[in-house]
Formats: structure tokens, sequence, C-alpha cells
């Protein structure tokens, strides 16, 4: 997990000061899951069974099959007022994903195939809800339970992220950015690891570009403004990593990433939230 500090430092450091100045107001809040120690206080969990409202059905993706069961996230237990993001301030989140084991990897969701976005979902459950434990579907193996506990760290935009050209001023494909910013922000990087909030750690270039080419569509070129535009609009809501306690890799050792608008998140409209996975 990244410090306040050493993300000030590197900013200090590498970039003309004004222009640190201009960065630094683009660090977000986000909510870091990693594995829980004995008493350390939950904040949700990796596998295992997942717990569903009565009458939600355990998610299928028609013509294809069951969803596999990721995470689940407590809302109460995370950071909600200090996240700039209006997620719910008590429930919970769980979070399904079409994983390859029932197709041996045939089939698999992406952003600009609209016909492939039932193969991720986000159901929540709000506090008070009656759940009840539902068992793995024939095909699937669960994957192993791994508890988290929520750390609130900052978060920086991907360097190629709009919002950055935007707010700094400067374009860093130009001649006025410091490449060795870049490159000291590369080398800080731990990697995207599990989160809520924040801004997205992308394996390769900015998720919220692959979302918003999506939503626009595959005719519109990637160069086009309204990708960035579009792009703008829309905010991580969690990210989950590849992890060898509970078993998952995703593509070649990736993460998958679910993006929502912020009023579609204010108004609880889960079923809109969009998915990507990255990998190397």
């Amino acid at each position: 997990m990244t410090s306040q500090t050493s993300l000030h430092d590197l900013a200090r450091t590498h970039l003309p000061a004004d222009m640190a100045a201009r960065w630094l107001t683009l660090l977000r809040p986000g909510a870091g899951l990693a594995k829980a120690e004995p008493g350390e206080p939950l904040a949700g969990r990796l596998g295992g069974a997942p717990e569903l409202p009565e009458g939600e059905e355990w998610p299928v993706w028609e013509g294809q099959g069951p969803l596999a069961f990721v995470a689940r996230v407590d809302c109460a237990a995370l950071p909600v007022h200090v996240l700039d993001i209006p997620l719910p301030a008590d429930g919970t989140l769980s979070f399904f994903y079409f994983d390859g084991q029932i197709d041996d990897g045939e089939a698999f969701v992406a952003p600009d195939e609209p016909e492939t976005w039932a193969g991720a979902r986000v159901i929540y459950a709000p506090a008070g809800a009656k759940v009840t434990e539902r068992p793995t579907p024939a095909g699937l193996e669960a994957y192993p339970e791994v508890p988290l506990t929520a750390r609130l760290e900052p978060t920086a935009p991907d360097i190629w992220h709009p919002v950055v050209e935007r707010t700094v001023g400067v374009d860093p494909r130009g001649e006025g950015w410091p490449s060795a910013f870049t490159d000291a922000l590369y080398d800080h990087s731990a990697g995207p690891g599990h989160r809520v909030g924040g801004h997205a750690d992308p394996v390769q270039n900015p998720v919220e570009f692959e979302v918003a080419h999506g939503v626009l569509g595959k005719d519109v070129r990637w160069d086009d403004p309204r990708v960035a535009e579009e792009a703008e609009r829309w905010v991580l809501l969690a990210q989950f990593d590849t992890d060898d306690d509970a078993d998952m890799m995703w593509g070649d050792c990736g993460a998958l990433y679910w993006l929502i608008r912020p009023q579609d998140l204010a108004e609880r409209r889960f079923d809109r939230a969009m998915c990507t996975m990255q990998c190397c």
C-alpha cells in the first residue's frame, strides 16, 4: 500500500513545483483490502460461499453458465465517510465473474462486447435484508476463503488517464513532462492489489478508457475525444488482483476491475457497473 508522504515526495522530487502542486490535487482516498491477520477487523473476504438475499438467484450468463463468486465487501467496515464515492454506508457487495471454469476459458467478458456483459455482476444486499448462504453450482469450484481487512490509502491516477493532462496542463507523452516522474511512479507501485474506491491501478492502460470505449461502441475510434470525456465519468468501484492465497489468477497475473458512474452508485444501480480484466 502507498503512503500519502511517499506520493508527495515523488511529486516534489521529480516534478516542477507548480506541476507537483496540480498533480497532488488528483490524489484520492481508497480502501485497500489485504489479507486479515488474527485480531484485525474484517471488511470482507475473497472466495468461499456467498450469502445472497432471499429471491436472488445465483447469477448466470445465459447460454454460458454460472458465474464464480469472487469477493464480498462489508460496506459498514469501510471508511465510507472518507472515500469520495457515494458507497452505501452499510450492507454488502458481492462480486461475481465468469472465470472460465465452465468452458475452459472460451468465453470472456469484454467492455466492447455488450453480449458478454452478463459475465460479471455486482449484487448489493442492504443491511437487514434476509440472506442465505448458497452452495456453489455444479461445474464450479469455490475459491478458498481469504478474510480481508481494510486500510485507508491514497491513490494516484494512471499517468495516461485524461484527468492528468487536463489538470496538470502537460501531456505526459510530450517533451514538457519529466519522464523520471513516470519511471518513479511505476517503480514505486506494488501492483494493483485489492481495493474499493480511489483510482484504479491498471496493469496496462487506464481501465476507464476500456469501459468508455465499450459504452460508446466499437465503431468509435479510440482517439475520438468522446472516449476521454466518457472515461472521466466513471470511477472505480472495486478491483481484485491475482491472489495466491485465494488461488485466483486473472489471465496472466492480472486483475479484475468494476467501474460505475457516481450517479448510478448513489442510486444503488449496481446492474450498471461495468467490468474489465487486464493482465500482463
